[in-house]
């Protein structure tokens, strides 16, 4: 398996690990009455770390549709490189660390780290031309 593949199910990994952590959290602020009942009625709002983590876990599922795109299209294509390795990890360890630092609340090195798994999907998209 290459890298870029091995960095793809690592990131399948991490994409459960925050599902897991936002639901717990979830349950632990709105109780399991609410996250086992149909969710018909208005959704308490969350707060501090369990409202970062869904947060995170909502952004992690808005990048990383474009992620599997790339990595799968460079396999496909059969496009390996140095830049497609250091992009597929740029883009796992970015995310990996994405969510203590969010999760802890501390702004501005989020966003930083935010850009730098984004910089990781231009440079796959990059090795594709």
């Amino acid at each position: 398996m290459t890298t870029e593949l091995s960095m793809l199910v690592w990131s399948v990994v991490l994409g459960l690990v925050q599902i897991a952590l936002a639901a717990t959290c979830s349950v632990s602020q709105r109780g399991l009455g609410w996250a086992a009942g149909a969710r018909d009625g208005v959704t308490p709002a969350l707060t501090g770390v369990a409202a970062r983590l869904d947060r995170a876990r909502a952004n992690f599922l808005e990048t990383f549709p474009f992620f599997v795109a790339v990595v799968l299209i460079a396999h496909l294509l059969q496009r390996h490189s140095g830049m497609t390795v250091l992009g597929a990890q740029l883009y796992f360890w970015a995310r990996l660390t994405y969510v203590p630092v969010y999760a802890a609340g501390i702004a501005y090195v989020r966003t930083l780290i935010w850009a730098a798994s984004i910089v990781g999907i231009v440079l796959l998209l990059v090795a594709l031309f």
